[in-house]
């Protein structure tokens, strides 16, 4: 096990950003930049024995701030908060207060508003233990900063362990009512972008899902999936009922969790490059979305991306739950700690 640090660039005030990469003895490799948390790169082998970046991202940091990547934003990636997902209308009320947040994706707020996690500078350390590397990342969100309540400190640890499991533990603590949501933006795409991702199998385990508007805000109402394009309760390519959606999946699977226990949510394989990968989760939900709106857009390194070249599976509380009082909440108060923890386990065959 070992981590190696290297200088990735120069933020957007000016401060020296780092990418971290965590090694394990089995070949799997984690890069992580303290800019926004973003995991730039995951590189495992496939069934030839060839090492290659399995998820959407760029070798340098001057990409992820270009103003072609930004116009069109994937939050390649990303830890995304204070609010992952979105808020209708940008409006929360906390303890009979009235905060209204930016607009900023169609009519509603979405991923923690214009400037959220995702392009934070965060505090780094290292760790190294004998059965794993980490990177703790800290961050303090001030009190309305885009315009939530209270302030709220953050610590994100990445963990890639001797047993090919990547594992990200979140923790957060404010000093007044306020509410948080925090996910991975990750794409993945186990061809390393050889193809789109219609081939790759896909399994979760939700028997329902939160129906939405056409904004993608949820009604309230729960849907079972089977007989649906949206049953993914056994093996199926992303791809099989796709074209039945104009926009590709953008939706939140209910998991069985009431408990906030770990549970698999589901799992991601791809035949040809023998790779795959299970979720474990301790959240309520997992957002599938196949990135209808990623843009074209080729980085330094020659790799192309666009429409359906990554599909992203956030294991998160639902979209507006603030909004719904019958959704598993996300309120968080003074005293309290929130948690939660989503693992990926990774193999070869």
């Amino acid at each position: 096990m070992n981590i190696k640090k290297e200088i990735f660039g120069q933020g957007p005030k000016g401060e020296k950003i780092f990418l971290y990469s965590l090694v394990n003895p089995n070949g799997i490799t984690v890069k992580i930049t303290n800019y926004g948390a973003i995991i730039t790169a995951i590189e495992m082998a496939d069934k030839q024995g060839k090492k290659e970046n399995i998820v959407l991202g760029f070798r340098t940091l001057e990409e992820y701030l270009s103003a072609d990547y930004l116009a069109n934003y994937p939050y390649f990636g990303a830890v995304c908060g204070r609010y992952c997902n979105r808020i209708a209308g940008g409006k929360l009320n906390v303890e009979g207060v009235d905060y209204q947040l930016c607009i900023n994706n169609g009519p509603n707020h979405l991923h923690g508003g214009q400037t959220g996690f995702d392009k934070m500078v965060w505090s780094p350390k290292t760790i190294e233990m004998p059965d794993f590397v980490g990177l703790e990342l800290k961050y303090r969100s001030v009190h309305l900063e885009e315009n939530y309540p209270g302030n709220l400190d953050v610590t994100v640890l990445y963990k890639l362990t001797h047993k090919n499991e990547f594992q990200i533990e979140y923790k957060a603590v404010t000093d007044r009512t306020t509410v948080v949501n925090l996910t991975n933006h990750t794409y993945f795409n186990l061809t390393s972008g050889k193809e789109n991702v219609f081939n790759h199998q896909l399994q979760l385990n939700g028997k329902k899902r939160t129906l939405t508007s056409p904004d993608l805000i949820p009604t309230g109402e729960l849907a079972e999936v089977a007989g649906t394009p949206f049953d993914f309760t056994k093996f199926k390519p992303i791809g099989e009922r796709i074209g039945e959606l104009p926009d590709g999946y953008d939706n939140n699977f209910v998991l069985d969790n009431p408990d906030h226990k770990i549970v698999c949510a589901g799992k991601l394989k791809e035949e040809k490059s023998g790779r795959s990968l299970t979720i474990y989760t301790s959240e309520p939900g997992i957002q599938l979305y196949t990135g209808f709106y990623i843009p074209t857009i080729t980085g330094k390194d020659g790799r192309t991306f666009g429409k359906y070249s990554g599909v992203a599976l956030e294991t998160q509380h639902y979209a507006d739950s603030p909004n719904h009082p019958e959704f598993p909440s996300t309120t968080l108060r003074a005293g309290e700690t929130y948690k939660s923890r989503t693992t990926y386990q990774f193999e070869t065959k």
